[in-house]
């Protein structure tokens, strides 16, 4: 077959193109990738599947771990004591609260950065440091004193605020 003149045109051409982004690559100096917003600053979004499941085993792991290490520190101090599995089972037990403790901490909610942005989190949240039954004027000097201390700035509650 013989090959056509606008086709050995259109090679070159790209060739050429090819040649000419190289040149330009090996040109130019590496550029940092962007700057990623903080965590707290990116919309939260739907955990996908392979994400639960990350999670899933990452509980999973911990608690046999915690599990593990206990019984392993128990069978050892019996073994050094020469004692009955008393340490064992002492330890076993306290390896399975480890775990326990180490699964809710994990999947916990208000864990990590998403303790930070509770709003009861912040030094001047409405439930801190304020009693329910102070007068009006008490609750301006409260106030006022959170203000001077560097807390947020809120407005007096009205009387619609009180409990039902």
């Amino acid at each position: 077959m013989t090959s056509d003149p606008s086709d050995e045109d259109e090679s070159a051409a790209l060739r050429a193109r090819l040649e000419k982004l190289a040149a330009d690559l090996q040109g130019r100096a590496p550029q940092p990738a962007p700057a990623r917003p903080p965590q707290a600053a990116r919309p939260q979004q739907g955990r996908s599947a392979g994400s639960g499941m990350s999670l899933a085993f990452q509980a999973g792991s911990e608690f046999v771990s915690a599990v593990v290490v206990g019984a392993g520190i128990g069978w050892a101090l019996d073994k050094a004591l020469g004692t009955s599995p008393a340490f064992l089972i002492a330890f076993f037990m306290i390896g399975v609260a480890a775990g326990v403790w180490n699964v809710i901490r994990l999947t916990s909610p208000n864990s990590g950065a998403s303790a930070a942005i509770s709003p009861l989190s912040r030094a001047g949240a409405p439930d801190k440091d304020g009693r329910r039954s102070a007068s009006g004027t008490e609750r301006d000097v409260s106030q006022a004193q959170r203000q001077a201390s560097g807390g947020s700035a809120q407005s007096p509650p009205s009387a619609d605020d009180d409990e039902d």
